[in-house]
């Protein structure tokens, strides 16, 4: 599993420990991700692996169905966009 989150693309950053002698080693950043349910009005729970940062702008949005909307298919990531398909879709098949 990538440590990557689809919403806002956070991931690894590569930097170094400086000890107070100044002998830099190698390190890794990583991205503060959470595996949670977020609850979609029309799929009910869908499980993803979110950063933090992610998962605050989803609710500011006003939940995972707003923010998919109101965002274009060009800034998401393909799992974002497969799960903008299937939202429209199971609406599509709610409203007929």
């Amino acid at each position: 599993m990538a440590r990557k989150c689809p919403v806002t693309g956070k991931g690894v950053q590569v930097g170094h420990n400086v000890s107070h002698s100044n002998i830099k080693t190698k390190r890794r950043f990583l991205p503060n991700l959470q595996t949670i349910s977020v609850l979609s009005d029309v799929l009910g729970p869908v499980r993803m692996r979110l950063s933090a940062a992610a998962i605050r702008t989803i609710e500011f949005k006003g939940g995972i169905d707003a923010f998919v909307k109101g965002t274009p298919d060009g800034k998401l990531s393909p799992e974002i966009r497969r799960l903008k398909k299937r939202i429209t879709t199971a609406e599509a098949r709610r409203a007929s």
